[in-house]
């Protein structure tokens, strides 16, 4: 992880980019060295993501996330008819090195919650965007999502947070 973060963080000083994942999935991602960040895909700044359709919103933590987390170990979700906050916690995931509250990007009721992960909290890192997804949301204010980031702009918010530090 810290040497991860060194190289990162030397990759940004120096501007250097990594090659193009473009042949995986083009229509999909954009590039970025050491995580993926989806198209069509809204994403706060404590990193969590949004997949908004139809009725229900989609949430889970980034690729960016639970690359920095490590190996998570274990999630505490809410119940269903739950309602949360945009900006507050709902829950909690621990890794072999930290643990780290998950917020809600938008506000709304859980309507569902990815079970999957009671017994292998580690699909939040082999697939952040697909079956390591962590609740779904019935959306209360669905204007909350304008105020997101597109994956342009996360992008660019993780490559000038990893420069920080």
């Amino acid at each position: 992880m810290a040497l991860r973060m060194w190289a990162s963080s030397t990759a940004n000083a120096l501007k250097i980019s990594c090659a193009s994942k473009a042949h995986l999935s083009p229509a999909f991602s954009l590039s970025r060295c050491f995580s993926t960040v989806l198209d069509g895909l809204k994403y706060a700044t404590s990193h969590e993501w949004v997949k908004h359709e139809g009725s229900v919103a989609t949430i889970g933590i980034t690729d960016h996330a639970q690359d920095h987390l490590g190996e998570v170990v274990f999630v505490d979700l809410p119940e269903t008819g739950v309602s949360v906050s945009g900006g507050s916690s709902f829950g909690a995931v621990e890794s072999v090195k930290a643990s780290s509250d998950i917020n809600s990007p938008i506000s709304g009721e859980v309507v569902e919650v990815n079970s999957n992960l009671t017994g292998k909290p580690g699909l939040i890192n082999t697939s952040p965007y697909e079956e390591g997804w962590m609740i779904k949301v019935k959306p209360s204010n669905p204007s909350e999502l304008e105020s997101l980031l597109g994956a342009k702009e996360y992008t660019k918010f993780c490559e000038e947070e990893d420069a920080a530090h």
